[in-house]
């Protein structure tokens, strides 16, 4: 790990001698980008996003093209740019060599004083995000599916990967009956789907940026909301559900109280993280507290389809 970062860091150097950037170091990393963050020659702060590698996999994503990322990060943020929505603003894509160089997105560096966000004035951002119009772009997330059939396709694969790896796990929730409800909603909007304090940048509480586009679908508002209300169960996300909701609401948004495709969602998500907290960054507390919330989902899920 140590020799590719340092074959990253070597690559990253000799692009920014080629800009005249200085100042390079390392500000972050997640599963597939490392950030770095830099000044031009006019003195102003720039980030650098790069790939540890061209391709990668792990138990939720199998296949991941990180060069395809940087290309759907660089039109999303360029398409949300234009509408006045909080963004990292692109600068420039470099496309690197598969052997040699990596591929680089160079966008303007977004201040973060270390608050949490305000979580009502994040809902209201969220319900601007969704009045958008969708951007005519193929997204990674999609695997070339329409959410309909995405989410239902997706969840049972997760489900086997949790039977792989936990004991007497229950069978898949029904696939017909997901593909049905899910197929139901037509309200087709540009999702961020990875929203948590990680992925903001926040001054006062205020977001001032949404970072990383990677998990980003087009598909129903409520796919969003039921992330959202499996991410506010993690402290660590930064969310206050009640205050995202009212944001979101008094801001012109629908979330209802009960609805069978936001609890598809919800299932959805938390199959998710409890895959993340088994393999991809284990945590046998919070593996075992998901995965209660998945039985409970599911047999929500179950009850719902009987009625």
């Amino acid at each position: 790990m140590r020799a590719q970062v340092n074959k990253q860091m070597t690559a990253l150097a000799r692009l920014a001698g080629m800009r005249g950037f200085t100042s390079l170091e390392p500000i972050g990393a997640g599963l597939e980008f490392a950030v770095y963050r830099a000044t031009d020659p006019a003195g102003t702060p720039v980030v650098l996003r790069c790939a540890h590698s061209r391709f990668d996999s792990n138990v939720n994503d199998p296949h991941v093209d990180t060069s395809a990322l940087l290309v759907q990060e660089h039109a999303i943020t360029t398409y949300l740019t234009r509408h006045g929505f909080p963004v990292a603003r692109p600068l420039e894509l470099v496309r690197g060599s598969p052997a040699t160089e990596p591929d680089v997105l160079i966008s303007e560096y977004v201040s973060d004083d270390g608050t949490r966000p305000d979580s009502a004035a994040l809902g209201g951002l969220l319900a601007r995000l969704h009045r958008l119009p969708a951007p005519g772009l193929r997204l990674i997330a999609s695997e070339g599916r329409a959410v309909g059939e995405l989410i239902p396709a997706r969840l049972v694969r997760r489900w086997r990967e949790i039977t792989r790896l936990v004991k007497r796990w229950p069978p898949p929730p029904a696939v017909e009956q997901l593909r049905d409800t899910s197929a139901n909603r037509t309200d087709n909007r540009l999702l961020h789907l990875d929203v948590r304090a990680a992925n903001l940048r926040c001054v006062g509480g205020i977001v001032s940026a949404f970072l990383d586009w990677s998990n980003a679908l087009i598909g129903d508002p409520l796919l969003e909301l039921g992330r959202i209300t499996e991410f506010a169960r993690l402290p660590d996300n930064g969310l206050d559900l009640h205050a995202v909701r009212h944001g979101y609401t008094t801001a012109g948004g629908w979330w209802p109280d009960h609805d069978q495709s936001l609890l598809i969602y919800q299932l959805d998500a938390a199959v998710m993280l409890a895959l993340v907290f088994l393999s991809e960054s284990p945590d046998k507390i919070r593996a075992r507290q998901v995965l209660r919330r998945v039985r409970q989902l599911y047999e929500e899920c179950e009850t719902d389809r009987l009625r």
